[in-house]
């Protein structure tokens, strides 16, 4: 078997780590994003190779044996999985993560050459592996809570109990006494400690994920991936190994950033959703009553509106990802634009269920970019917009975020297509979104619903816009 050097190890490392960096940079706008994915990709090959290929490493055939396997389920997995269900594919990869790093620290502490370091420098490595085995454990069971929330095994709405937030600091503190005598322990003694706070630290993230409200779980999926690449980062403290280390604080920061953005974008506090209070909103009195009739319009007659109408704007939601709407949204697109109408896209930052899921489902259907505007890009446009076609959104587009203080989502910024002169609603039924909250722009008389499968219609109206 060829082995490397350490120095040529470490040149590999850092080079892996400049090409992640790339990558991340890549994957902030739609233009650079297939770029940045291969960035990623040439970085991880290189990383693994370099790792596998490093001296002192053993078992090269048990390891390229176990490589080779799990790629072979992963690529059949990931190509049964539908852009609807990326969301559900992230959760439970990032529960993946969170359980290599509880496995990894369960490892590190049974290795002989563990209880060989002495002081401080013992204390040090165990306290690595305590907090690696923490932070894996939340990721992991707070994940597959994820999973099961965005998959519909698990009630979307909030778990929510007098004194969680008491229960969750005293495991916290247990958490941490534990850590005192796990890190004072001699020889295999604290493993007992080790296995209680795994326990204590799984069912801390099961109840931080409970808490929080279907609405916002694209908001706790991206939380979980930086607790993912902390876990990762801690995992590489406990094996030494700098690249893990350094990939996991770029995924962990990069993670955290994005949350703040979402959670300003949702005027949701950033600290409450670590601390699983997320998604809660004390109201202030009874719910609003909604006023208004709701009223209902065919195909033909959303063709007609549309031939007349000079600027369009629509607003996808996740019921145009489950119908695949978007080819035939975007042909349609393309007919008003030959006909001399000002079309385009209106993106909430939360619409789906995935940071970003409507702007890859949109770019999978080609659909240019510089038509794919922002909330706060496209909402001083409204009133002066025509027709606004909501298709398949739901919460995203709730004047109750504004209006009703007894909302669960009020104070979440939405798209205002209310403002326009016409709205648009197409929805299978009068069903209400993930939040499971009421949506009074049914009500407006502006609005009119177009009743069925988001496809189905858009191609409908197609027929008509070309007769």
């Amino acid at each position: 078997m060829i082995f490397i050097e350490k120095e040529i190890q470490t040149a590999a490392y850092l080079f892996a780590s400049i090409l992640f960096i790339l990558s991340l940079g890549g994957l902030s706008s739609q233009e650079s994003a297939k770029r940045g994915v291969f960035y990623g990709i040439v970085g991880m090959a290189i990383a693994v190779l370099a790792t596998v290929l490093g001296k002192g490493v053993e078992g090269h055939v048990y390891i390229i044996g176990a490589i080779s396997v799990a790629a072979i389920i992963g690529t059949l997995l990931a190509r049964k999985v539908e852009m609807t269900s990326m969301p559900q594919l992230v959760a439970i990869l990032h529960s993946f993560v969170g359980l290599a790093a509880v496995l990894v620290g369960f490892g590190s502490y049974l290795d002989p050459a563990t209880h060989t370091l002495s002081g401080t420098e013992h204390t040090i490595h165990l306290v690595e592996v305590f907090i690696g085995v923490f932070i894996g454990a939340i990721t992991f069971t707070g994940s597959i809570v994820a999973w099961g929330k965005l998959e519909g095994k698990i009630m979307s709405k909030p778990l929510l109990y007098p004194g969680r937030h008491a229960v969750n600091i005293l495991m916290l503190l247990a958490s941490i006494v534990l850590g005192v005598l796990f890190a004072g322990a001699e020889g295999l003694d604290g493993m007992m400690y080790l296995y209680i706070m795994t326990a204590i630290a799984g069912f801390i993230g099961v109840m931080l994920v409970m808490a929080i409200g279907g609405a916002d779980m694209p908001v706790v999926v991206s939380m979980l991936n930086s607790y993912s690449g902390w876990a990762a980062s801690a995992a590489g403290f406990m094996l030494g190994n700098d690249l893990l280390i350094v990939t996991g604080a770029l995924v962990g920061s990069s993670g955290a950033i994005l949350s703040i953005i979402m959670c300003e974008a949702m005027n949701r506090s950033f600290f409450s959703v670590i601390l699983g209070g997320f998604g809660t909103v004390k109201s202030s009195g009874e719910a609003t009553a909604i006023e208004g009739e709701v009223t209902a319009l065919n195909h033909e007659e959303v063709a007609d509106l549309l031939k007349e109408a000079r600027s369009v704007v629509i607003v996808p939601g996740y019921g145009m990802a489950v119908a695949k709407a978007q080819y035939p949204i975007y042909e349609m697109v393309k007919i008003l634009q030959k006909a001399g109408k000002k079309v385009r896209f209106a993106i909430h930052p939360v619409a789906g269920r995935l940071p970003g899921h409507m702007n890859v489902l949109l770019a999978e259907a080609n659909v240019p970019y510089d038509i794919v505007l922002e909330m706060d890009e496209i909402n001083e446009d409204l009133p002066e917009t025509d027709v606004v076609m909501v298709i398949g959104a739901n919460d995203v587009v709730n004047p109750g975020a504004q209006d009703d203080p007894s909302s669960p989502i009020y104070g979440m910024p939405v798209i205002e297509a209310w403002k326009a002169e016409k709205v648009i609603i197409m929805k299978r039924s009068m069903s209400v979104g993930y939040a499971g909250v009421e949506n009074p722009l049914f009500y407006k008389p502006n609005a009119e619903m177009l009743y069925g499968d988001a496809k189905d219609s858009v191609e409908k109206i197609l027929g008509f816009l070309k007769a």
